[in-house]
């Protein structure tokens, strides 16, 4: 079984061992190259060949956006995972890399407490997306479960009349990112429901996401706090480290977040807002589930469905990692499994009934 061949690229030396340390614990894994800079990484390409590359964010000389951009030119498939810090810099760094091409990214060890902590850091985050990524190559393991039967096929509740959309909420993690940039771009800015998203992010990254989208979308898109007021044709994007959730109150349904233990390995985790909200809107709730790894909000789906709520999940082709909605496809739940394109005018239809989305406000039929 041949091993799959990393290259890892970091101005620290120190970091460059801590990841080459961590990745040779695997049997399934080599670290064939180290680089202080992409320039170097780039001349060490052909040379080592690697199955995919861990490219640290910043470095002087060539970092790792520019270093990314011409990889990207002679080899447009081979699977970059970036490693970033938690600042402000690094995380905009890292987001315009995933917009740029890069398959994924995983943050340094902060705070880590020993040596041996870092290490498994690096293991937990790292490894599962090496192997998911290079899962394809002759030797490698994947994660995702073997495929069942066709999910559309399976649908369940596929025969009964979707109720009025009363709140949209929308749960993804690898790939995400570009998913919701496109997702949203395409919905119409006076969609009369609020929208609610789980990113699995880190804090900082989740402030910096949702300023992005408001960018992108024209939408109005905040990193949401406790007791914000949800409100039609706006987006409220769990912040990092928090799971969030909703509670109806006189003034109307406010959010409420939580630090309660993460779920799925993941805080904010999209099973506990699809719970919250199916508890809340029942059978208004609209699920959406697109592309990440894992299996968080295969739970929460259920939920939705079985308060009578509807659940659309992305489809396998147009998902960087088909495993969140994977899951929730294989089990059935989704009324509909679509491309990511087609998402936004299925939604649209849900929410407004076919009608023009200005021909409802947030209470209308």
């Amino acid at each position: 079984m041949s091993k799959i061949r990393v290259l890892v690229v970091d101005d620290s030396v120190v970091t460059r061992k801590l990841v080459s340390d961590a990745l040779a614990a695997d049997p399934l894994v080599e670290v064939v190259g180290v680089a202080g800079n992409g320039r170097i990484a780039l001349r060490m390409l052909t040379q080592v060949n690697p199955d995919a590359v861990i490219l640290d964010v910043e470095m002087p000389g060539m970092d790792g956006l520019a270093a990314l951009a011409e990889l990207r030119k002679t080899h447009p498939k081979l699977p970059v995972i970036m490693f970033s810090t938690l600042t402000d810099r690094g995380a905009a760094a890292t987001l315009e890399a995933l917009a740029k091409g890069a398959n994924d990214y995983v943050t340094k060890p902060a705070n880590a407490g020993s040596l041996a902590a870092a290490i498994q850091h690096v293991q937990d985050q790292l490894l599962p997306r090496i192997k998911l990524f290079c899962r394809g190559r002759d030797g490698a393991t994947g994660l995702l479960a073997a495929r069942q039967e066709s999910s559309t096929n399976r649908a369940l509740g596929t025969n009964r009349t979707p109720r009025k959309v009363s709140v949209i909420g929308i749960g993804c993690s690898t790939g995400g990112p570009n998913a919701l940039a496109d997702l949203l771009a395409a919905l119409p800015l006076d969609l009369p429901v609020p929208i609610l998203i789980t990113q699995h992010m880190p804090p900082t990254f989740t402030r910096l996401l949702a300023e992005g989208l408001t960018v992108q979308t024209g939408f109005p898109v905040i990193e949401t706090t406790d007791d914000d007021r949800l409100e039609p044709g706006v987006v409220y994007v769990a912040p990092g480290d928090h799971h969030l959730t909703v509670a109806p109150t006189a003034n109307g349904v406010v959010v409420k977040l939580n630090q309660q233990p993460a779920e799925n390995g993941c805080r904010p985790a999209v099973d506990v807002m699809f719970r919250s909200l199916a508890q809340t809107f029942g059978a208004g709730t609209l699920g959406v589930v697109l592309t990440g790894m894992g299996k968080d909000g295969l739970r929460g789906a259920e939920r939705i469905v079985e308060a009578g709520g509807t659940v659309l999940a992305q489809d396998e082709a147009t998902s960087v990692v088909w495993g969140m909605p994977g899951f929730v496809a294989n089990a059935g739940l989704a009324r509909q499994v679509l491309p990511l394109l087609e998402l936004p005018d299925a939604i649209t239809k849900l929410v407004t009934g076919g009608r023009p989305a200005t021909a409802l406000s947030i209470g209308g039929a």
